[in-house]
């Protein structure tokens, strides 16, 4: 039958387990589950910015995704599987206790927020950010160097600061904090003690201003200069952390039953999702993987050789082995991507369930199921007529904060904008500024990668919005004016996950060796148009003018 492994994919929404034979890559089965608190909203504010999950949605989908995918697999393929390893969204820490365990499966602390995960969209901490940036550029030492030069609100210290300001509650009860990443592989090898949980250098080095230069984290008077709240807390976290091609342990006997799985599978340690899908997309030295779903993750492998004394300034760090084992990992992104999408989708939905869903003409069975297929055909429609609009044509032009900005120079605190409008401006052509402002936004990594001495000699395209919108990935690239290659697994994210797994079991002895083997090419090229590429770089620098016109209006 052959061997298998499995890659756990955690996305904002959902999670997916996919069970994938070692030998080839070949994805044998797949299943995915929904956060139900998530979809009914629970625990987030989104005017406030805040972004919550409860622990039970990972735990639940993480039975359930895995057990879907074994249930339709082959007889038998469950005894086959030697491998598990997990991504997850980032970063997105929780307090816990001694034990590990997150505060939130703990008595009192069930319904709080504070004591649940906060997801890596949650911008609540941009006070912190902004004190955290000010101290490391008067500090002997700037902490933040290898982190881009600024520290972003969707960060580990920034999250937790904020939190032990903001919760009596959680600052009593909370022994340690973890990165969900690190909790998975974690609870599924049973750990019980937090000192021995094996820490993601990937979450580390990224966002939690761990290097190898620093002896590790920065030490504890640099934190208690930031605020005494802090003191301590270094002590209860980790020195050392591990690359992902690492075994985390085996999985539990517990857990092992729970799932219908041998106890001798071994557990690999976790990633972030854009990491392990750059590996399932089978990334290259000097080629930007762009991993592009609610938001964007840019990331970039070099030669330790070539680049470890680059600093590349305002991206989101720059890790040595956080991709691939020995080269250079390099992170950049926007903060919304699908999501600037979404929001014009939910804009145009409110005129629909509002007024539309509170006709008395129609059953209530019948009003939900064409409310359902009217919000389902909003962005197809919107693309169809968007894609008729030439370059420019209507005159509107939009900025993609609508969610800050990642990267290049992390600032949450900015907005997003549409420019341009008149009694002519319909749906349409709005829709075509916020696809041409996302890839605006893309532009504006490749340049800041490249003004750093970092060459991008290729663009891969991977995750939903890669597969699923030929007009999204055309204009982006138009605007990049540069070709891009399209992985053709649908899950390249759970598959980086799954070539993780086969190295941590021992199946490869390297992840490159695994990403060549388990690899499954690329399905399409978008080759960028000259006349449209010389339409956009005119646009594009309009977008630069009013981007700093903005700017200058949200920092003053």
């Amino acid at each position: 039958m052959g061997t298998f492994v499995i890659g756990v994919d955690f996305g904002t929404d959902s999670v997916r387990s996919v069970l994938v034979d070692a030998e080839n890559g070949r994805e044998i089965s797949s299943s995915v589950y929904f956060y139900p608190r998530w979809q009914a909203g629970l625990y987030c504010q989104p005017a406030a910015n805040q972004f919550r999950q409860h622990p039970l949605d990972y735990i639940e989908g993480l039975e359930h995704s895995i057990k879907g995918a074994l249930a339709d697999a082959p007889a038998g393929a469950a005894q086959q599987v030697v491998g598990i390893a997990v991504d997850t969204t980032g970063s997105t820490p929780v307090a816990v206790d001694k034990t590990g365990t997150p505060l939130a499966l703990l008595p009192g602390f069930e319904e709080d927020p504070d004591a649940m995960f906060i997801l890596w969209k949650d911008h609540t901490a941009i006070r912190e950010a902004a004190e955290i940036n000010d101290l490391c550029k008067k500090y002997a030492v700037d902490y933040s160097k290898f982190s881009g030069g600024i520290y972003s609100s969707e960060w580990f210290w920034a999250k937790i600061l904020r939190t032990l300001r903001s919760s009596t509650a959680v600052r009593q009860a909370a022994y340690s904090w973890v990165e969900h990443c690190d909790w998975i592989p974690f609870l599924l090898t049973g750990g019980s003690d937090i000192h021995r949980m094996k820490r993601s250098r990937c979450a580390a080095g990224h966002k939690a201003l761990w290097h190898e230069d620093f002896g590790g984290l920065p030490p504890n008077e640099f934190f208690v200069a930031l605020d005494p709240l802090l003191d301590g807390l270094t002590g209860r976290l980790y020195r050392h952390t591990f690359s992902s091609e690492e075994p985390a342990g085996h999985l539990s006997a517990a857990w092992a039953q729970r799932l219908g799985l041998p106890g001798t599978v071994v557990v690999g340690v976790g990633a972030f999702d854009a990491h392990m899908g750059a590996v399932g997309g089978q990334i290259e030295p000097y080629h930007l993987s762009k991993v592009m779903g609610t938001s964007t993750c840019d990331m970039l492998v070099a030669p330790m050789d070539d680049s470890a004394d680059k600093l590349v300034g305002g991206i989101c760090g720059q890790v040595d082995g956080s991709i691939i084992p020995g080269m250079l990992g390099l992170e950049a992104g926007q903060s919304a991507f699908g999501d600037v999408y979404a929001w014009f989708k939910n804009i145009l939905a409110w005129t629909l369930d509002e007024v539309f869903g509170k006709t008395r003409l129609l059953d209530d069975q019948l009003k939900q199921a064409l409310l359902d297929e009217a919000a389902a055909r909003i962005i197809p429609e919107l693309t169809a007529a968007a894609e008729k609009i030439p370059p420019g044509a209507s005159g509107t032009l939009a900025l993609d904060w609508l969610n800050g900005r990642r990267t290049p120079d992390a600032n949450q605190a900015l907005k997003g904008a549409i420019f341009g409008l008149n009694l002519g401006s319909d749906a349409p052509a709005i829709f075509r500024a916020l696809v041409e402002a996302t890839c605006f936004g893309a532009l504006k990594i490749v340049e800041r990668f490249q003004e750093e001495g970092i060459p991008i000699q290729g663009i891969i395209g991977l995750g939903g919005v890669a597969k699923k919108s030929p007009f999204i990935m055309q204009t982006l690239a138009d605007v990049l004016n540069r070709p891009i290659k399209i992985a053709r697994s649908e899950q390249t994210c759970a598959l980086g996950a799954a070539m993780f797994a086969a190295t941590a079991a021992g199946v490869y002895s390297t992840v490159s060796e695994a990403m060549h083997q388990m690899g499954q090419g690329f399905d399409k090229t978008y080759l960028p148009d000259p006349e449209r590429a010389a339409l956009y770089a005119d646009i594009y620098r309009q977008y630069c003018k009013w981007g700093a016109l903005v700017e200058q209006h949200s920092t003053a």
